[in-house]
C-alpha cells in the first residue's frame, strides 16, 4: 500500500492537480524537485506537459534520469503520467529527430498516424480483465489531450484508439505503471485509477 507518494517537479508537469487528485483519494503527498526529499516516499509520480525532449533536458539538469532508473531498478512503484509516460520509452521524435528516453520501456513515442491532431478529450480504453490498474474501470473513459504515441507492441500496455490509429494509453510493468491520458482530469475513473495505483502495491 502507498501512503505517501513523491511529485517530482522538474519544470515539466501540472502538478497541483496531480497533487490534489492524490490526495483526494488519500494518499500524503510531497511536491519536491529536491531528490533527497524523494526517497523517504512510497511512491513516485512522474508527470510531464509538453514536448518529450524538453522534458527530458529539464530532467537531465535535475538529475532526474538517473534517480529514476535507480529508483524503477530498486523495484519501488512509480507512476508516469502523460509526458511523463512518454519519457520512459527508449526514445520520442517530437521535433524531428530522435531523443533519448529514459529507457525503461521499450518502444519510439512518435507523431500519432492520424488526420486529427492533436487527440483531445475523452477516450475509452481497451483494458485486460487481468489489469490492476484499471480494476473496476475498463470501461470507463479518460481525457487524453497529445499529438504523439507508442503505436507499436508494448508488454504490459493497454491500447486506445484515434481515427482507428491504435496507441498505447498505458503500461504495467512490475513497478512501473504509466497512463498517456491524464488520470487527474478524468474525473471519478481518474481517481479510481489513482487509487487502484496505491493499493496495488
Amino acid at each position: 500500500m502507498i501512503k505517501t507518494v513523491g511529485i517530482l517537479d522538474y519544470g515539466s508537469g501540472n502538478l497541483h492537480s496531480a497533487a490534489k487528485a492524490l490526495r483526494n483519494v488519500g494518499a500524503d503527498v510531497r511536491v519536491t524537485s529536491r531528490l533527497e526529499e524523494l526517497g523517504s516516499c512510497d511512491g513516485l509520480v512522474v508527470p510531464g506537459v509538453g514536448a518529450f525532449a524538453d522534458c527530458m533536458q529539464n530532467l537531465a539538469e535535475l538529475g532526474g534520469v538517473d534517480y529514476i532508473r535507480g529508483w524503477v531498478s530498486m523495484e519501488r512503484p512509480l507512476l508516469g503520467i502523460c509526458v511523463g509516460h512518454q519519457i520512459l520509452f527508449d526514445s520520442g521524435t517530437e521535433g524531428g529527430a530522435a531523443t533519448e528516453g529514459i529507457g525503461i520501456y521499450t518502444g519510439v513515442v512518435s507523431r500519432l498516424m492520424a488526420r486529427r491532431l492533436p487527440h483531445m478529450g475523452w477516450n475509452t480504453v481497451d483494458a485486460q480483465q487481468s489489469s490492476r490498474l484499471f480494476r473496476g474501470i475498463g470501461q470507463e473513459r479518460f481525457y487524453f489531450v497529445h499529438s504523439f504515441a507508442v503505436q507499436q507492441a508494448v508488454r504490459g500496455a493497454t491500447y486506445s484508439t484515434h481515427e482507428d490509429v491504435r496507441f498505447v494509453a498505458a503500461v504495467e510493468q512490475d513497478n512501473v505503471v504509466s497512463t498517456q491520458f491524464h488520470p487527474e482530469k478524468s474525473g471519478d475513473a481518474g481517481l479510481k485509477l489513482l487509487e487502484n495505483w496505491l493499493s496495488s502495491n
